[in-house]
């Protein structure tokens, strides 16, 4: 069972964000096989995804991890597609994990593989076992091998068919290839030992029939080799030296090994395990994932409210701040769940420093300044990021009319609230105090407009008398403003960990109802009419928002937001000191 993880220190730098690497037990096996010259001194990785699906978070600490090893220790890190299942792959995976990848930051150079590029290898490999007496047809439907298995506690039984003669099996099995058996007839299976304590280790099927053709061989094969025969010869053709996984292919080692140890294959690379990524408030299994986008929960891979790297990519989340991520959670022997606030807290860290600031009104209530000239307005200064000056300013148009957050506004306010209510006085950002007088309701009771007076002697929001106000509000001049759509997103799931459904329990039902609100009468100042698809902003009070790579254009922005200015990592980590 994973354990939560508190306030993490960084084990690693795998994305380079930090100048000194500290040491993790990977990089401890790579230091001593470099002191024993193993491997003639190389380090090689791979990143191996099967591209069935969109790559998501989990993926992005494997792609740190391998990468940034090959980096740092002048090795290389091969893109590897392990594509041996031609019903479930398509070349819109393909094509997305190579951009994700590239949007994160690394280059895999020339060395783009494919295991398809080997089956014609992978296939002589098993035609050496079958030889050799390591590999034999098996004619068992998959429902009687199921029942031959055995159990963790009972050791299986063996197939009638496991003696059959290497004459036998050389023609079945070259007529498997020729296409002479439907799918399930046969499959090839590895000749081990049926009471291995290790089920994986129990005669595995290294060949099935599947007469379904291949995104990229066509209908060249209709056997295709099971993943984890294709993994460790890949590997292995690729002279791979350290081949690094997640915890739950630890079982499959000896199998890994044991594949190896058969043939002649020129290297025989080390499987080393870590611990794979469990986020709070997320699931990201891949099956689970295909059913969220299948059922329609979510508007696809790249929907702003899925883990995937596209769907984060296009919330606003950075490259930087993912990798920093991954650097601060490190690598570790033993599985725990990271809280997703720590995610959002590097999100934070990384748009804060480059996010300029500016004034959008999400939920508009008109304000009507009596004592303004009608007709007249002015542009004020305003600073593009309080922290960095050399940013410059812009201006703001301001005049009579002008709009507030309807939140910022209350008749009968309770005791801490120091917003606007009649009879109170407020700042409004970067331009003057103004004082409720008056209220206007319509017919139904509800609050259309708010009457207000301002001081002119308070331009730029301080007060020559020395008087004081205890609220600062952001706005827009109602003359100038623009209309936007702007898409709150929020996080997916309600419960912490929504993939451990209870018995009667799915875990769709534990989606958040409100992990999508669209507002569509939002008004923005007059800058960001000019927004460019993926531009990214903070709206002041509000958060951070990026203008929408699929649905925004210059002169109709629609916003999504990233994340809010809330911090919960924060608050947690400053009681932690």
């Amino acid at each position: 069972m994973a354990k939560k993880q508190g306030h993490p220190k960084t084990e690693q730098s795998e994305s380079g964000n930090n100048n000194a690497a500290a040491t993790n037990f990977i990089r401890t096996i790579i230091d001593d096989d470099l002191k024993t010259g193993k491997n003639d001194g190389r380090v090689a990785t791979r990143f191996p995804p099967e591209p069935n699906g969109y790559l998501h978070i989990g993926h992005a600490k494997s792609i740190c991890l391998n990468f940034g090893i090959a980096r740092d220790y002048n090795g290389t890190c091969n893109l590897r597609f392990d594509d041996t299942n031609p019903e479930k792959e398509e070349i819109e995976y393909v094509d997305s994990i190579k951009t994700d990848v590239r949007w994160l930051g690394f280059d895999w150079e020339e060395r783009e593989y494919y295991a398809s590029d080997y089956f014609e290898q992978l296939y002589d490999f098993a035609v050496h076992l079958i030889k050799a007496g390591r590999a034999y047809v098996d004619s068992l439907s998959a429902e009687e091998i199921r029942d031959h298995r055995g159990t963790l506690t009972e050791p299986g039984k063996q197939s009638p068919y496991r003696d059959r003669s290497v004459e036998e099996n050389l023609d079945l099995f070259e007529r498997m290839r020729a296409g002479e058996f439907k799918d399930g007839a046969h499959v090839l299976r590895a000749k081990i030992d049926m009471a291995s304590p290790n089920m994986n280790m129990r005669d595995p099927a290294i060949y099935r029939i599947r007469h379904a053709a291949h995104h990229r061989t066509g209908d060249k094969w209709c056997i295709y080799p099971m993943y984890d025969y294709t993994h460790c010869l890949s590997d292995a053709l690729e002279k791979i030296t350290h081949s690094i996984c997640t915890l739950e292919f630890e079982d499959h080692r000896p199998l890994y090994d044991w594949v190896l140890d058969q043939l002649p294959v020129p290297c025989h690379p080390q499987q080393i395990e870590f611990a794979r990524l469990n986020l709070s408030f997320t699931v990201l299994s891949k099956r689970k994932l295909i059913e969220l986008v299948d059922q329609g929960h979510v508007d696809g891979w790249d929907d702003p409210r899925m883990p995937t790297i596209s769907g984060y990519r296009r919330r606003g989340y950075t490259p930087e701040a993912i990798r920093n991520f991954c650097d601060r959670i490190g690598v570790a022997k033993r599985d725990s769940v990271v809280d997703v606030a720590l995610l959002e807290y590097c999100l934070r860290e990384d748009l804060n420093a480059r996010a300029p600031r500016v004034m959008a009104v999400l939920r508009p209530l008109k304000v009507v300044i009596t004592n303004y000239p009608a007709g007249q307005s002015e542009e004020l200064g305003a600073v593009n990021h309080p922290e960095y000056p050399e940013r410059g300013t812009r201006k703001v148009p301001f005049g009579r009319e002008l709009y507030i957050e309807q939140e910022d506004f209350m008749e009968a306010p309770p005791k801490k609230f120091f917003r606007l209510a009649p009879g109170r006085e407020v700042r409004l950002r970067y331009a003057y105090f103004i004082k409720c007088e008056e209220v206007i309701k319509d017919a139904a009771g509800n609050v259309t407009e708010v009457h207000c007076t301002y001081d002119p002697t308070t331009r730029g929001g301080d007060s020559p008398d020395g008087r004081k106000v205890k609220a600062t509000l952001h706005w827009v001049s109602a003359a100038h403003a623009i209309k936007a759509e702007v898409r709150l997103y929020d996080r997916l799931f309600n419960d912490e960990n929504p993939a451990a459904a209870k018995q009667g329990e799915h875990f769709t039902d534990h989606i958040n109802p409100k992990s999508l609100e669209t507002l569509t009468g939002c008004r923005l100042e007059p800058s960001l009419a000019a927004a460019q698809p993926g531009d990214q902003v903070q709206f002041e009070r509000l958060g951070y928002f990026i203008a929408d790579t699929a649905d925004s254009k210059p002169g109709t922005p629609v916003f999504n937001r990233t994340v809010t200015l809330r911090d919960q990592w924060a608050k947690f980590a400053k009681k932690k000191k």
